[in-house]
């Protein structure tokens, strides 16, 4: 800000008053951000508050979450209204206690002639004081009204339709008008269920981790990684943790793009999930760009190389790792494509094998003939195998989704989506499930990225996935996800761990979850790969979850 007025070289006089104009703009609009200080009272009716905050659950018998709001309401408490009765007129009118005169925050939705909605030309002695003040998933952009109201027993009935409590301030607390300009929640829709923001209870409760990464730029290991991490899996042997993520390697010099075309497999070791030792290089992509469009031979199938998932074969006696190649074009997005499953095995036998060497053993899933339209340009865009029962099943993506073949090679459109493969063995062949007709849109209808599949102690399968980011002009829920499944093909709806409720925020997006460790007691360890969009490269982080088994239990009996 001083350099630029250096810059232009103002007058002085004019200069002194541009600066005292601008501390005292600055200032005011720091003060008329600050939140606003709540006030106690007393829900008669037998409704329950909540904090309002990021993910606040603002309605009974919906998914409906806070994603953004106003720094002047953080803190507040709210009160949370039954969605359907509010919407249809069945609902008990709302009484609240005041111990002294307030002023209560209501939500109003920009519905404009919706007779679910309540509407803002129906609400008698109140102030517009925030304009696009909360985003709140799956409704419409909400505009909060202060109402006053004097000490004592309050019927809170604005008008007919739905709203939002957002909280309660004393009658002497100034609000000043000013247009938040948060986005429109519709956006975010499908809505989706953030574990402990709902009516039900959380199957998972964060307890804590790393409040920075554990991999970071200039840390031993990272010398020649130039964009960080993304993806791949951890496993534990015995008390070493095993991380095999993809290197966003790249050169130095070159664009920071390079960085997701020449891409290394790598193989780091931790005795604590925190402290880790990058041990060797297991793959290293070509990095050369292709020289056609479409999915042609003459192009390099191993350009970029993602997605090492390593899977022990008891049977075998023996480590066997699943990765993706790709070719990868400089124009046309996604310029990722055409992607193929690799398997290798470690040449050394045993458990303790997992370091390798290892060797190819071929392609075994690709575009091709049983291929459909969903999987889009991308291809086959990842692949995790996992035993039920005498066969094996394995979750492969796609993404980029043509329309029909007929757009193909270059017309996609978005999505990421994921379905089922089946074989008899780890080796294959593997076929897909169905012969691939439709993915799997009960976890998320757009997204559902590099799953990675265990089993709780009562026997559910559970699917840990990245779900998809708040960013890049996307607006997705911006946590990893979990799915459960009884049998290990039909999966429920995802639920979303917001981990920075107990963990600081150091990124901007989450990405993928690299594994579901069980340590004991019910606690479990999450390693993660997030981004931070000030820079170039992409950290790695890590948390802890505790298990709750009567959540368990009840998850278990409600599916089919």
């Amino acid at each position: 800000m001083f350099s630029r007025i250096k810059k232009y070289h103002f007058n002085p006089l004019i200069t002194t008053s541009v600066l005292l104009f601008l501390i005292c703009f600055q200032f005011s609009a720091k003060a008329q951000n600050t939140a606003w200080k709540p006030v106690s009272f007393e829900v008669i009716n037998d409704y329950k508050t909540f904090t309002t905050t990021q993910y606040a659950h603002i309605f009974s018998g919906s998914k409906h979450n806070i994603v953004k709001l106003a720094p002047e309401l953080k803190g507040l408490t709210g009160v949370e209204l039954p969605l359907d009765k509010y919407k249809n007129g069945t609902n008990t009118p709302l009484q609240l206690k005041f111990k002294e005169p307030v002023q209560v925050l209501i939500g109003v939705f920009q519905e404009t002639d919706n007779k679910e909605f309540l509407q803002s030309n129906a609400i008698e002695n109140g102030n517009l004081i925030l304009k696009n003040g909360v985003t709140i998933t799956g409704l419409a952009p909400v505009n909060v009204y202060a109402i006053a109201y004097p000490k004592g027993t309050q019927t809170i009935n604005p008008g007919k339709g739905l709203f939002a409590i957002l909280g309660v301030v004393k009658t002497s607390q100034k609000l000043e008008f000013r247009n938040a300009e948060l986005p429109d929640g519709k956006l975010w829709n499908p809505t989706y269920i953030v574990e402990g923001f709902s009516d039900e209870k959380p199957l998972f409760e964060i307890i804590g981790g790393e409040n920075k990464a554990v991999i970071d730029e200039g840390m031993p290991g990272t010398e020649d990684i130039q964009g960080g991490f993304e993806g791949g899996r951890v496993v534990k042997v015995d008390d070493t943790y095993h991380m095999f993520p993809t290197e966003r390697a790249g050169e130095k010099g070159v664009d920071y793009y390079y960085d997701r075309v020449k891409t290394k497999i790598g193989h780091w070791t931790s005795k604590d999930a925190i402290h880790w030792k990058r041990e060797s290089t297991i793959y290293q992509a070509s990095g050369v760009y292709a020289v056609t469009e479409d999915d042609n031979p003459m192009n390099d199938r191993r350009s970029a190389i993602w997605s090492y998932m390593p899977v022990f074969n008891e049977k075998a006696n023996k480590w066997y790792g699943y990765y993706l190649a790709y070719t990868v074009h400089k124009e046309i997005e996604p310029n990722h494509s055409f992607g193929r499953i690799w398997r290798c095995e470690s040449t050394v036998d045993g458990i303790n094998g997992i370091g390798g060497p290892y060797k190819d053993m071929g392609i075994v899933m690709e575009p091709g003939l049983d291929s459909q339209p969903w999987e889009g340009r991308q291809g086959v865009a990842s692949f995790f195998p996992y035993k039920v029962g005498d066969k094996y099943f394995g979750f492969y993506s796609g993404a980029y989704p043509f329309s029909s073949w007929a757009d193909y090679p270059k017309k996609s459109g978005k999505g990421w989506f994921v379905a089922l493969a089946e074989s008899n063995s780890l080796e294959g062949p593997w076929k897909r499930l169905n012969k691939g007709l439709e993915p799997i849109k009960t976890i998320h209808p757009q997204f559902v990225e590099n799953p990675i599949v265990s089993q709780l102690p009562n026997g559910l399968y559970i699917a840990i996935f990245d779900g998809g980011p708040e960013g890049w002009g996307h607006h997705l829920p911006n946590m990893m996800g979990y799915s459960l499944s009884k049998d290990g093909i039909n999966w429920g709806e995802a639920r979303y761990l917001p981990i920075e409720t107990k963990v600081d925020k150091w990124w901007d997006i989450m990405r993928t979850p690299l594994c579901l460790i069980p340590e004991g007691n019910d606690v479990y360890t999450i390693v993660y790969n997030a981004i931070d969009l000030k820079r170039r490269f992409h950290p790695t982080g890590m948390v802890k979850i505790k298990l709750n088994k009567d959540v368990m239990e009840s998850r278990l009996k409600e599916l089919k």
